[in-house]
């Protein structure tokens, strides 16, 4: 059954599996761990369980909590070593505290820390598709957090808003909400005057995209509203909804589900589980090996659905080899689409450009199909 307002994620036939996603501030005062609020939360993912969905816990917190352990200036953001042994300490602290909480309703916490590369590289992601699977299926409760202890400036989501999403993806979830500091998506900065709040989003859209501000309100997070619109986009590629609502008040799912006080996203026309769990994968990395520039004629026909051909690029940026994920884009350098190259980057530059009865002479051997196909190709843009 189609989610299409937010009093459908409390019910289990159309939501069965939801990804709840907590931020810093609301886990984290000035005192420490928030319990009495966090304690609320906990009996309401108790009552989804009652009602027969699986829950997964996207749960941010370790590094304000280690820091405040360890006395670190910044809430532990002053550095990445700071982070790094922030997150080192509060983990444990923040790991324990779901564990108790869970357990004081009968229910059992499992602990998974991500890395981008576990959930960048197919393998290691259909791993975590499974462990999810098997911890769901056991009646387990898996609480996920970035390993911020290991990952480095390069390798990191940075944010746990896109991280909630890349898992409901591996978890082919109903539905993926964020817990934050805000109501839901206004249409200008919320403090301006006459700033309206968006109930509904079919697609995440240019317009859309204006609406965004990066400010997180309590300082303490490390995502804004463009990284919220961005898992939205991550989510809606595998047909997932995606809610943004105001965590700040006791029983925060009540007030967004059953008062409808949220911005609900729905996946966009055609973006949704049909295009397949390795498109959804492909469409929502986050690192790309190298980009394919192309002419306005191959980005027309991209859009239709063809595969990308030689003939239509312009040209080649990065260093890339045969398979790995590289994005394509429009003259005016807007990415509309992500792919899995046919050819290395030499031979892309080689090829730009050249029709395929040039191109043997050029490789040494018979040209491929096409240097991105249509199959392994998903589509970010819906026209231009």
């Amino acid at each position: 059954m189609p989610i299409s307002r937010l009093s459908d994620l409390a019910d289990s036939a159309c939501a069965p599996r939801l990804v709840i996603k907590v931020g810093s501030a609301l886990l984290v005062g000035p005192q420490g761990a928030r319990r009495a609020w966090l304690s609320g939360l906990v009996a309401e993912i108790a009552e989804a369980r009652a009602r027969g969905q699986q829950v997964i816990v996207v749960s941010s917190g370790a590094i304000a909590l280690g820091a405040a352990t360890l006395g670190l200036e910044k809430g532990g953001r002053g550095s990445l070593a700071d982070a790094q042994a922030a997150a080192a300490v509060g983990q444990i602290a923040l790991s324990g505290l779901w564990a108790e909480l869970l357990g004081s309703h009968g229910l059992t916490a499992a602990q998974i820390l991500l890395t981008l590369e576990d959930l960048e590289d197919r393998r290691r992601y259909l791993n975590v598709t499974a462990t999810l699977g098997r911890l769901l299926d056991a009646g387990a409760v898996p609480v996920i957090n970035e390993n911020d202890s290991v990952a480095t400036q390069e390798i990191r989501f940075g944010d746990n808003d896109r991280l909630a999403a890349r898992v409901a993806q591996a978890a082919q979830a109903s539905a993926v909400v964020l817990l934050s500091d805000i109501d839901g998506l206004y249409d200008r900065h919320p403090k301006l005057p006459g700033a309206q709040m968006i109930p509904v989003v079919d697609g995440v859209t240019a317009e859309i995209h204006a609406m965004a501000s990066v400010e997180s309100n309590s300082g303490m997070g490390s995502g804004g509203m463009v990284s919220k619109l961005q898992a939205a986009e991550i989510a809606g590629l595998a047909g997932i909804c995606l809610v943004i609502g105001n965590g700040q008040h006791d029983r925060p799912l009540a007030r967004i589900l059953q008062e409808g006080i949220g911005t609900l996203f729905c996946p966009p026309t055609g973006g949704s589980r049909h295009a397949g769990a390795r498109k959804a994968w492909l469409g929502g990395r986050l690192r790309l090996k190298g980009v394919l520039l192309v002419d306005a004629g191959a980005a027309a026909a991209l859009l239709r659905g063809s595969s990308l051909l030689a003939k239509g690029m312009t040209g080649v940026e990065g260093v890339f080899a045969r398979g790995d994920p590289v994005a394509i884009t429009d003259p005016d350098g807007r990415v509309i689409a992500h792919g899995l190259s046919e050819y290395d980057a030499a031979e892309c530059a080689a090829l730009s450009g050249l029709h395929s009865s040039e191109q043997a002479d050029v490789l040494g051997y018979s040209p491929r199909s096409s240097v991105v196909h249509r199959d392994q190709m998903v589509l970010k843009v819906r026209s231009l």
